[in-house]
């Protein structure tokens, strides 16, 4: 087989709330790629917010190894002499294009170019349905001289949800993280639709690449940014901000597939995976390793741990963490609130509903029994019965920070908060 081309849709601020993840919104074009393909299901995002994360899909690094601690549009970018996805694609042969939703800048540059990009469409919006009609007319001109790696971005699920119709409030899963109230299930039921428009958009990729005969040589990737845009989630480092999911799809006979995987992974594994996967050198220096052995059933081992960090959003709120298959270890680097949210989330119905229990003075330190304690909900830091554990992830953690230069270790990470909070007068713990 040549070179496989490689469809990567990336929505945006969707976690896992989707239909083949056990929830009860519908997504039956999602439901069906999983069901032909490889779903993840214990897939996770380094850092929970945007730039960052996707920064560390493009390298294949972590937040402040890839340099990218913030967002792209308030200053924060990828190292200019980082490898990038597309770059390294395009040295074994692929044509890069990038459709619509992107959000990471190379020396304060939001230029796809300087990403390695070697086409880009702009769609004014980038909803999923007129990404779409743009990437279709794509496969439809597609002469097949080169394989292409498609980055197709999705502003779906990013909020605001006010222009969604909302879904029966009834019929949503409200997470256990969350207070049942009348106002949070209907901030839920606009943002089923929005899960549901992305899902349509979806079926018509799929749709268009059967179309035009491609389906035999054509890998179609799901993936999202990180958890999804309510309080306690985006933003955060507990699982629910950072959990993703991860769905892949090969042409029929390239490997098995059909099936549901446990195993741990992180997104910047993603990269070195891909260019395995395309027969490409994988350099040194990644923070990710490639599962391409896992998905060739070459082994059935995973991930034992990855680390996890945030340093500023639309505010600065520093942490460091790391995940075990069995622990979460949070390190607050500073003074804020209990549960930071983004202003969004903040001033969503859902936000107003949780800021009297989030906007309160954060701990040093935080630790989750996962087995026992899956929503992170009763920090055990404090409990003697963890100490030997707390002392090896924080002992973790801090090794890490040193060996890799950790710009927090120096003190306050330089950057500036949204103008949303500089005109907040309903915030009065972060003001």
């Amino acid at each position: 087989m040549s070179k496989p081309n490689i469809i990567f849709i990336n929505s945006h601020d969707t976690g896992r709330y989707l239909g083949t993840y056990g929830k009860s919104v519908e997504t039956p074009e999602i439901d069906d790629l999983a069901s032909d393909g490889i779903q993840f299901n214990q897939f996770f995002c380094s850092q929970p917010q945007c730039s960052p994360s996707r920064g560390s899909v493009m390298t294949g690094m972590y937040g402040h190894n890839h340099g990218m601690m913030g967002l792209a549009h308030m200053g924060h970018s990828i190292h200019e002499d980082c490898a990038t996805l597309p770059k390294e694609l395009n040295k074994v042969g692929y044509h890069t294009a990038l459709f619509g939703m992107f959000h990471e800048s190379v020396n304060g540059e939001l230029d796809p170019e300087k990403l390695g990009y070697q086409d880009y469409t702009e769609v004014p919006g980038n909803f999923a349905r007129d990404v779409t009609d743009r990437f279709v007319d794509f496969l439809k001109m597609y002469d097949g001289e080169k394989p292409f790696y498609a980055s197709v971005g999705f502003e779906e699920t990013h909020r605001p949800f006010d222009q969604y119709e909302p879904v029966d409030p009834d019929t949503v899963d409200i997470p256990e993280y969350l207070p049942d109230t009348p106002e949070v299930r209907e901030d839920f039921a606009r943002f089923y639709r929005s899960v549901m428009d992305m899902d349509e958009a979806i079926g018509r990729i799929k749709r268009a690449v059967e179309e035009n005969g491609l389906q035999e040589n054509t890998i179609i990737i799901y993936t999202t940014d990180h958890g999804l845009a309510f309080p306690r989630a985006k933003g955060t480092l507990y699982d629910s901000g950072l959990e993703t999911a991860f769905i892949i799809k090969f042409p029929d006979g390239m490997v098995t597939q059909g099936y549901q995987a446990d195993q741990m992974l992180c997104n910047i594994d993603i990269l070195p995976t891909i260019l395995e996967l395309v027969g490409g050198d994988v350099p040194e220096g990644f923070d990710g390793v490639s599962f391409w052995p896992l998905l060739k059933g070459e082994t059935e081992e995973g991930r034992e741990s990855f680390f996890a960090e945030m340093t500023w959003h639309d505010q600065y709120h520093p942490m460091r963490g790391i995940r075990t298959n069995d622990y979460k270890y949070i390190r607050n680097f500073g003074d804020g609130p209990k549960v930071y949210m983004p202003y969004d989330i903040h001033s969503s119905p859902s936000g107003r509903v949780v800021r009297e229990d989030y906007y309160v003075p954060n701990v040093k330190e935080e630790l989750y029994d996962l087995r026992e304690d899956p929503h992170e909900l009763h920090n055990v830091a404090g409990d003697g019965a963890y100490a030997e554990v707390l002392v090896d992830l924080r002992e973790r953690v801090e090794r890490w920070m040193k060996e890799t230069d950790d710009p927090i270790l120096e003190g306050p990470v330089p950057g500036y908060e949204a103008d949303e909070w500089k005109e907040a007068e309903d915030n009065p713990f972060i003001k």
